[in-house]
């Protein structure tokens, strides 16, 4: 597994749990999780539903905290941390990409992409570089000629590469795709997760979160829950490649 620089892991979990109360009857959705993923990993996350992984991302997105257990995040434990500062650390260090691509209906791709850096306490920038910054990742996703669009004059596909465009604005430490391609068609799909091969090829760290076999191939590992455990963690062995044709 790729490392990074000072060698420590980008996400530590340690004996997780998450523990909800529904009609007076506990629910452990996650029941003592421990699981490491280092610099650089492109990493699945499988399972159906029920099963924790829902869980797990919203944790690991600082979205949620852990009703035991540690969390360790590049080095913090932001296990304890309060809702103002998990939204601190949620903005400069995690990309969010979701099914339902979350865009601004009336606001232009550019505004969109934008939007991360003006909560931003890690980046300083003018209005000018913000807008370049912008330009720049809607380049890098292969929409420079679109950045003036609002999302009801793009096409599913092209909305959420504006959404992975956002996700990449602030830097981030992670990009945490959740079912990134759910809305879209194979051929689309296809053509999405050739970006986020793409941003690992470069070295961006991807936890991705899926129910289709297909589209977990596309990642280096693959890890399944099942009742709130992991049930399996393996690497993908023959990893399928965005765009080229299947035997």
């Amino acid at each position: 597994m790729p490392g990074g620089s000072n060698g420590r892991p980008v996400i530590e979990l340690r004996d997780l749990t998450r523990v909800y109360s529904m009609g007076g009857t506990e629910v452990r959705a996650l029941d003592g999780v421990t699981l490491t993923v280092e610099p650089g990993e492109f990493l699945a996350v499988m399972g159906p539903s029920g099963s924790g992984k829902s869980t797990f991302m919203n944790i690991v997105g600082c979205l949620d905290r852990p009703s035991a257990g540690s969390y360790i995040l590049e080095g913090i434990d932001v296990s304890g941390l309060d809702r103002d500062a998990r939204a601190e650390i949620r903005n400069d260090k995690i990309g969010f990409v979701f099914q339902s691509f979350n865009l601004l209906a009336r606001t232009s791709a550019l505004e969109n992409v934008e939007l991360p850096l003006l909560y931003s306490k890690k980046l300083n920038l003018t209005d000018a570089q913000q807008q370049e910054k912008a330009k720049g990742c809607l380049t890098r996703v292969g929409l420079g000629d679109r950045w003036d669009h609002t999302p009801a004059q793009l096409s599913g596909g092209q909305q959420q590469r504006v959404a992975i465009a956002r996700s990449l604005v602030n830097d981030p430490t992670i990009v945490l795709a959740d079912e990134p391609t759910g809305n879209l068609d194979s051929k689309t799909s296809e053509e999405v997760m050739a970006i986020f091969q793409s941003l690992n090829d470069e070295g961006k760290t991807v936890v991705l979160i899926t129910h289709e076999t297909d589209i977990s191939e596309h990642a280096k590992r693959v890890v399944t829950f099942l009742d709130g455990r992991i049930k399996s963690d393996v690497p993908v062995t023959h990893r399928r490649i965005a765009g080229e044709k299947q035997p």
